[in-house]
Parts: C-alpha cells; sequence; structure tokens
C-alpha cells in the first residue's frame, strides 16, 4: 500500500487546490506567528471548504497553545485534527483533545534513536505521531526548517498510532524517505515552496505524484 501525504503550511487558494486535485489526504494550516505560513484561523476557514468536499482531513498546527487558543481554532476553522508541534506533555496532549473533541498529532523531535522512544508516552492520548527533525537550540520554530534525520532510525519501529516522516522532504526525496523509514504518511512544509511561506502548486503535484509511486 502506498503511502499518503500531508501538505502543510498552506495559504492560498492555488495551492489548496493543488493539494485537492493531486489526492493529498491531509491540508495543514500554520497558526504560530513566528512561521512565515501563520495565517488567521477566518482565512484558513474560508480556504478550507475544497478539500473537506474532497474528503481532506484538515489539521491545525499550533505551539503550545491555550485553551483559548484552542477554542478559537475550533470555533473558527473547526478541523478534523490539531498538530501539536511545541512542548506539549502527554496529559496536556490528553487535555486539548479532551477540550476540542478533535483527534491530536503530535510531532516527536528526533535526531538520535532514543529520542523515538518518547513517542511511546503519547501513543494511548493521540490519533496519530509525527517525527520531524529536531531543531537546533537556538532555532526559533520547531519545525519547517527544511532540514531532514536519518529515516534508517525509523526502519522496522512499530507504534499504535499511524505516524508520519517529516523534515526536508520534497518531491526528489520523498521516494528514498518513505523507502527507508517505512513511512505510511509523509508531511511536507518547505519542500513545495518556492521561497519562505509560498507554496508552489506545482512541486506539491510533484509531491503528491512521488508519495503515490513510493
Amino acid at each position: 500500500m502506498s503511502a499518503k501525504a500531508k501538505i502543510c503550511g498552506v495559504s492560498t487558494p492555488e495551492a489548496v487546490r493543488a493539494v485537492v486535485d493531486g489526492g493529498a489526504a491531509y491540508l495543514g494550516f500554520m497558526f504560530f506567528p513566528k512561521s512565515p505560513r501563520n495565517i488567521p484561523a477566518e482565512a484558513a476557514a474560508r480556504l478550507a471548504p475544497p478539500a473537506r468536499a474532497r474528503g481532506v482531513k484538515i489539521v491545525a498546527v499550533v505551539v503550545d497553545p491555550s485553551d483559548s487558543d484552542v477554542d478559537g481554532l475550533v470555533a473558527g476553522l473547526s478541523p478534523d485534527l490539531i498538530q501539536l508541534h511545541g512542548k506539549e506533555s502527554p496529559a496536556r496532549a490528553r487535555e486539548i483533545a479532551v477540550r476540542s473533541g478533535r483527534g491530536i498529532i503530535k510531532v516527536v523531535p528526533v535526531s538520535e534513536a532514543a529520542d523515538i522512544d518518547a513517542a511511546r508516552a503519547y501513543e494511548p492520548v493521540v490519533e496519530h505521531l509525527m517525527f520531524e527533525t529536531k531543531p537546533p537550540k537556538d532555532a526559533e520554530r520547531p519545525g519547517g526548517l527544511g532540514v531532514a534525520f536519518d529515516w534508517t532510525l525509523l526502519q522496522g519501529r512499530r507504534f499504535q498510532r499511524p505516524w508520519f516522516l517529516a523534515g526536508g522532504l520534497d518531491p526528489w526525496n520523498v521516494g528514498d524517505a518513505v523507502a527507508a523509514s517505512g513511512a505510511p504518511l509523509a508531511d511536507v512544509s518547505s519542500g513545495v515552496e518556492r521561497g519562505p511561506g509560498l507554496k508552489d502548486p506545482a512541486l506539491i503535484t510533484a509531491f503528491l505524484d512521488a508519495v503515490r509511486r513510493a
């Protein structure tokens, strides 16, 4: 069975169209002021309908959100899933799941094999896991930096939840990444951009084609 894909940090109708027409399973909107992909919930709500109509899951990406942040996103966008990209504990992930009534994707930052073990604590409380490259200590953002980790660290691993591979993926390497890691789901953001935050519909299409062939 081929992997499925999530295109993250979408902010224009043209990008949404490429996501939908290319057959992505998930579409992510970014809600983090330091990200070049950050947009208001109202803007995301205007962009989402064509994707929802085709059964694409809408994901709200947040970093250590407050309760009011969560409430605002649920009211303004009503996402299918909330992706936690900060330092949220398993207990906090559970709180957000209960408060929002939405499934949770928890991002686990990876630089070595031991980092992957941290995912176990989240498995009882989330719907999906995501393994993303651990950012440098001085990084202003926890992801979307276009840097890969050693994909083979995930080879042969088994998890209770479906999981995404993320970090430094693009149309040219995602096939190798899926083969090396065994990932059932692949996530991309900067790898389908022509500039920071500027999604390129042609690159989105190429990425989705590559994932389908993987």
